[in-house]
């Protein structure tokens, strides 16, 4: 009997390491290793503080930080009033197989890269570009326009690049939801309204939280995106760290930023699950 215990602890332990490993040397060393540069002066090795207070000195860094968080929630939002009926559709009113050409659908543009994704939305979007030509067609407008580089665009990348993230929870936990729920919902008096805002959104509360927390952080530290759609206008605050690490070669700024977003992340995300009631437990499961 001890000898099974040990043979299965070791079995686990096993399976696990590679994870550990992993895991340590990707995350968290990385991370300890970014903490600590943040306290070291950019001109020495000395300890300081300057590079947090450069933050909070600072009204440009101050307001794109708080700028990308408020968008990044804006689009999560935009993300999810879009997806919660993609998701519906898919588990409750399409067929076996209309599902499985659906989430094909869904998930094939994402085979592309982030890179490509944004140059495609670049071509739409751009002054010469579909968009403005179809608009010009139609006899909306009658010279081109330029839809590019703004807060719109760049919240139609953000959405697109997300909406996966968002689809897949969704569609995982209302695939266990019975049609009999919704039937007894309506059963009981209950218009399209009450039931969506009583029971399905309720119900689907683990999915809508888990697809918030992903497409938030993904907004939130998207850079490929943003610049590329928004242009100098982007002002997002991933552009104020590339700018420290890559243009300033300023490594101790730009761990301090990092840290600053990875406390505003995991800040956000902490308050969200709290309003949304659920416990991490049930959004991890």
């Amino acid at each position: 009997m001890k000898s099974n215990k040990r043979i299965l602890r070791i079995g686990l332990i096993s399976l696990l390491l590679p994870f550990a490993v992993w895991i340590g040397f990707l995350v968290v060393i990385p991370h300890i290793e970014l903490l600590r540069l943040s306290f070291i002066s950019h001109r020495g090795n000395n300890f300081t503080l300057a590079n947090y207070a450069n933050f909070f000195t600072n009204a440009l860094y101050r307001n794109t930080y708080i700028r990308s968080a408020v968008f990044s929630i804006i689009v999560t939002f935009i993300t999810l009033v879009i997806s919660l009926p993609m998701a519906l559709f898919i588990t409750k009113i399409a067929g076996p197989k209309a599902q499985g050409i659906l989430m094909l659908a869904v998930i094939l543009p994402f085979w592309i890269s982030e890179l490509i994704q944004a140059f495609a939305w670049m071509i739409m979007l751009r002054e010469t570009g579909v968009l403005s030509y179809l608009l010009q067609l139609l006899g909306i407008i009658h010279h081109n326009v330029e839809f590019l580089y703004n807060d719109a665009a760049i919240m139609v990348g953000l959405v697109y690049t997300s909406m996966l993230f968002m689809v897949i929870p969704l569609v995982s936990t209302l695939s266990t939801m019975e049609d009999s729920i919704i039937e007894a919902a309506y059963d009981l008096g209950g218009n399209f309204w009450n039931t969506l805002f009583e029971v399905i959104i309720p119900y689907s509360a683990p999915g809508i939280t888990t697809g918030s927390i992903m497409v938030f952080m993904l907004s939130l530290g998207n850079y490929i995106s943003v610049t590329l759609l928004g242009g100098k206008n982007s002002l997002w605050f991933t552009e104020q760290i590339y700018n420290q690490f890559i243009l300033r070669f300023n490594w101790n700024q730009g761990a301090a930023f990092g840290i600053l977003l990875l406390i505003l992340s995991s800040l956000i995300v902490w308050i969200g699950i709290k309003i949304s009631g659920q416990e991490i437990e049930e959004v991890l499961r």
